[in-house]
């Protein structure tokens, strides 16, 4: 049986003001824990139910599934959970393509977003200080180990873009230049907004291209696309965009 002082440790990690504090989060799943466990993330400790994954990893402690449960933030746990030491962001290279974001607030789009980022070779995401925090548990679930390949920085990003006014900087508009017609670099910032507001206009001013996904629907009466549906969509185009020139 868990003791007390640690289960009341691992729980307090569903919230980022306990997470900063002792610099730790925790991840859940085999997928999820095995891909951090061969990343550069280092494992604080591992607890699992099924003794098979006694194998991953000797910092670990075998529990029950009721005690894992007890600790789990999901409402299906699965038979086994990591605690992780949160890392420290690298230096932003802003030769390379960026993904920034304004204010994304909902924990499965900053998943899936990181995962994008992961998988269209995007090595940092810029997120706006409002951002849901990319260590919260659903995040963590949701990126299945891209956490580990993406860097991830928080700061003022209109300090950021102000900064780096001197190199391309996209936005994302309802109004904007249809991307499928238009040549797109290989290198450059692209900003995209909250779920509900889009980007805000102190962020806006510092686009030089706004670009938009055109609706095809003969009624063309859907108002928006979900913000990580749409950087799937706008990562393909520029990567294709560049491959092709």
């Amino acid at each position: 049986m868990l003791p007390k002082s640690q289960i009341k440790l691992i729980t307090s990690l569903t919230q980022k003001k306990y997470r900063n504090e002792h610099r730790l989060f925790i991840a859940e799943g085999l997928k999820t824990v095995t891909e951090l466990l061969d990343s550069h993330i280092q494992l604080h400790h591992l607890y699992i139910s099924n003794p098979k994954h006694s194998l991953l990893n000797k910092n670990h402690t075998l529990i029950s599934a009721k005690d894992l449960k007890r600790i789990s933030a999901l409402k299906t746990p699965p038979d086994i959970l990591g605690v992780f030491k949160m890392t420290e962001p690298k230096t932003i290279n802003t030769k390379g393509l960026i993904v920034a974001l304004d204010d994304i607030r909902d924990p499965g789009n900053l998943g899936t977003i990181i995962r994008l980022c992961d998988w269209f070779g995007v090595k940092d995401l810029v997120c706006s200080r409002n951002t849901v925090d990319c260590y919260n548990a659903k995040v963590v679930q949701a990126t299945m180990g891209s956490l580990s390949r993406v860097n991830i920085s928080y700061l003022d990003l209109e300090n950021f873009l102000e900064e780096n006014k001197n190199i391309p900087i996209f936005g994302t508009f309802m109004n904007g230049e249809n991307i499928y017609q238009k040549a797109l670099p290989e290198s450059g910032i692209i900003v995209m907004g909250n779920e509900a507001n889009g980007i805000q206009d102190s962020i806006s001013k510092f686009t030089n291209s706004r670009l938009a996904i055109p609706r095809f629907g003969d009624l063309k009466a859907t108002e928006s696309l979900n913000v990580a549906t749409a950087t799937a969509i706008i990562l393909s185009e520029f990567r294709r965009s560049f491959t092709e020139m």
